[in-house]
């Protein structure tokens, strides 16, 4: 056990906070629930120990303690997750590929996640045309209308087509379906345990944007959204995949 005798740290609540810190530690994305055994297990502390810090972790909502005795890890996490990927990580991973995907196509390229019933525009790197998509961050729209739209529903389980479709071949090419005047191609981004963080777009006037453009800019959408994956902590073979399997295809 790592905690046999007290430390100097402890009355200053350091070393409580290392160890409640490690609790957290101790679940893995494979773990719904755990046991008091297993925890102390997993971290080396006595279970007095943990009794005392999860009565604090679950006051803060970050442990939830079930029926059954078995904790799990409570709501609080996920909105602290939520906060840290849409600020400075989200901003930091996507941007630079956004940026790269849009100096390849010369194209707008934004970032959508679902809000509801509805999609937000988080993020927008312009096109380098005079004439462009014209949509701005924070900016509200449908959810099942757009490429960007479609992949979001498809990823959180609309069903029917084309949502199988989508979720078969990770992208949805839409062209003057959310308006006749645009066009564009959008691919998922997952992160942890294949959690939906949102839909990559790249986007332009139905004019210049057409079917054969996007048809060629499918793989270097791909491999966007499978960069933006790998650096999110998640596996992205199944995007890597799919651009391969669009090379074959086309």
């Amino acid at each position: 056990m790592t905690d046999t005798r007290p430390s100097p740290r402890s009355a200053d609540g350091v070393a409580a906070l290392d160890r409640a810190i490690a609790i957290l530690d101790a679940f893995t994305i494979a773990d719904r629930s755990l046991g008091l055994a297993e925890i102390a297990a997993r971290t080396g502390l006595y279970k007095s120990t943990i009794l005392r810090l999860a009565n604090s972790l679950m006051r803060g909502q970050l442990l939830e303690r079930l029926d059954d005795g078995r904790y799990r890890i409570g709501p609080a996490t996920f909105r602290l997750g939520a906060l840290y990927q849409r600020s400075v990580v989200a901003m930091d991973i996507l941007l630079p590929i956004m940026r790269d995907l849009s100096e390849r196509s010369w194209e707008s390229v934004a970032f959508y996640v679902r809000s509801g019933d509805v999609r937000t525009c988080l993020y927008r790197v312009e096109s380098k045309h005079p004439i462009r998509y014209t949509i701005r961050e924070g900016d509200v729209l449908p959810l099942l209308l757009g490429s960007g739209g479609r992949v979001l529903a498809a990823f959180s389980g609309e069903q029917g087509e084309p949502y199988e479709t989508i979720r078969k071949t990770y992208n949805c090419i839409s062209i003057g379906d959310r308006d006749p005047q645009t066009a564009g191609i959008s691919a998922p981004v997952f992160g942890p345990g294949r959690a939906l963080l949102g839909a990559l777009t790249l986007a332009g006037p139905s004019t210049r944007v057409d079917a054969a453009f996007l048809a060629r800019m499918k793989r270097p959408l791909l491999e966007a959204a499978a960069r933006a994956t790998r650096a999110f902590g998640e596996d992205a073979s199944m995007l890597e995949e799919a651009s391969l399997t669009t090379d074959a295809a086309g």
